[in-house]
Order: C-alpha cells, then sequence, then structure tokens
C-alpha cells in the first residue's frame, strides 16, 4: 500500500491552516482527501474548487443524481464516500 505523508491538522499553517478550518466547519472534520492534498495547499485548494463546480453548482443533473454517482463510483473503486 502507498503512504503519502499528510499534514497533521495541529501542524497546518497559513492556507492549510485556513483550508482545514473551513473543512471542519463545512464537515464537521477535514477529510482523508483533504489531509492526502495537504503538501500542495494551492493544488488543494483548486481541487476543492473543481468538485464545488461539479457537484455544487447548476449543471444537467440534478443535486441527487449528482451524489449519487459519486456513491455509486465511489463502490466501484472500493473508496469510503
Amino acid at each position: 500500500m502507498a503512504y503519502i505523508e499528510q499534514v497533521p491538522e495541529e501542524q497546518a499553517e497559513g492556507d492549510l491552516a485556513r483550508i482545514y478550518e473551513t473543512a471542519r466547519t463545512r464537515a464537521g472534520g477535514v477529510a482523508h482527501i483533504i489531509k492526502l492534498m495537504s503538501r500542495e495547499p494551492e493544488v488543494l485548494e483548486g481541487s476543492m474548487m473543481f468538485y464545488l463546480k461539479l457537484m455544487k453548482a447548476p449543471n444537467g443533473l440534478s443535486a441527487a443524481r449528482r451524489e449519487m454517482l459519486a456513491a455509486v463510483v465511489s463502490n466501484l473503486n472500493d473508496c469510503y464516500y
């Protein structure tokens, strides 16, 4: 199994600390996928913006269908959603 070094929440500074705090406020905690990208806060922030545009902005699919597709794909990939 591969290992990616992560910045623990208590060691986060600057932009990363702000991103972690936003995640805690929004979701009650910092998701593992966010911690996996913690070494590159600029890339992490870009990834989060992409996710928000894809999953939260109005488009051709309803919010329920987008969430259902995300759950199905995560299940197929054996990922916790």
